[in-house]
């Protein structure tokens, strides 16, 4: 099948601002290890982060966008930092690498820092 473009003049092209969605998210299976809300979150910081993929939404204010209530969020967020796609400190998100460590736990191997090991328990380092 030949692809052409369906409607020339909406030819999409990278915006001044910094936001894109890496594919790997798709064909790495990242995506479909997220509930409906944690995707929702994931999407909407790609979307506002910078070039660092950092971002100060409020939870307020990511709650309003999304129509998410509070423990809705939290839990969201909660599972996307358990993925290893975000990192959080109040009130700073940053949308991290999918080049992570988490690749090589799948696999098996991997050498992990005792924060890595702190995070992914749960804990704080």
């Amino acid at each position: 099948m030949e692809k052409h473009l369906l409607d020339p003049e909406r030819l999409r092209k990278i915006p001044p601002q910094f936001s894109w969605i890496d594919q790997r998210l798709v064909r790495e299976h990242h995506i479909e290890r997220l509930s409906h809300a944690a995707a929702a979150l994931y999407l909407f910081l790609l979307t506002v982060a910078d070039a660092q993929g950092l971002s100060f939404y409020s939870e307020h204010s990511i709650g309003r966008h999304l129509a998410m209530a509070a423990d809705c969020l939290n839990s969201a967020r909660n599972e996307l930092l358990r993925a290893d796609l975000i990192a959080y400190q109040h009130p700073l998100y940053q949308v991290l690498s999918l080049d992570g460590p988490q690749l090589g736990a799948e696999r098996g191997g991997g050498i992990y820092s005792i924060q890595q090991i702190f995070k992914k328990l749960g804990g704080a380092a």
